[in-house]
């Protein structure tokens, strides 16, 4: 890519082009329906279940790329975090220690696959079946919506390319929205370190979309 390029280049990641994967309720909500379920209530896990299976089931789908395989490994992080939930600590955020537990799930599953999840030569094949972008109710026009999913299509196809450790700070990040601090929680790596594979993740997907024009 020439200097011209690069000085004239605009954001593809602006605001609208993901519907928010985030968490809709506050920390402190999660804290309490920890807290009932802890103490019996099992409407307060289907709470949480209900709250954080869409996010968790589309980031698990984006890294192994096979819609039914991530059903199983959302429905495995589940009852993993079910199991282990007397050894949540609440002065941490709720949803950084879940997408820690599939983290680890995903990584186990590559070690047994013998997928190493920290290459920069992996590249690896997805499937077409993995869960889709939503689009937004209150897209101004048809013709906008068209450009966001042929975007989106393109953006997605350029993560297929990602090594998987980049991948997944990706989709936290710009899908998930995870701030850096919770992203650096979770792996357990300095928040600098977080940022650089941020930066490289999203300056590699941009080198992908300018290779398709």
């Amino acid at each position: 890519m020439s200097k011209s390029s690069n000085a004239t280049k605009k954001p593809f990641l602006h605001k609208s082009v993901f519907k928010s994967e985030g968490s809709k309720f506050s920390t402190e909500e999660d804290r309490e329906l920890v807290k009932r379920t802890l103490q019996g209530d099992k409407k307060a896990f289907e709470m949480i279940l209900n709250k954080h299976q869409q996010p968790l089931l589309n980031y698990i789908g984006r890294m192994v790329g096979n819609r039914e395989l991530a059903l199983d490994f959302t429905q495995e992080v589940f009852i993993k975090t079910y199991t282990s939930l007397s050894t949540y600590q609440p002065q941490f955020k709720f949803r950084t220690w879940l997408f820690k537990i599939a983290s680890n799930y995903i990584i186990d599953f590559w070690r047994k696959k013998k997928i190493d999840a920290f290459s920069i030569d992996q590249t690896g094949k997805r499937e077409d079946d993995r869960p889709p972008f939503e689009i937004p109710s209150d897209e101004p026009s048809i013709c906008a919506q068209f450009e966001l999913i042929e975007l989106r299509g393109k953006i997605e196809k350029a993560l297929d390319k990602l090594p998987p450790h980049l991948r997944e700070l990706f989709v936290w990040r710009h899908i998930n929205e995870f701030s850096y601090d919770e992203i650096a929680e979770i792996k357990e790596i300095p928040v600098g370190t977080v940022k650089n594979r941020v930066f490289q993740s999203k300056e590699l997907v941009r080198q992908f979309l300018e290779e398709q024009k």
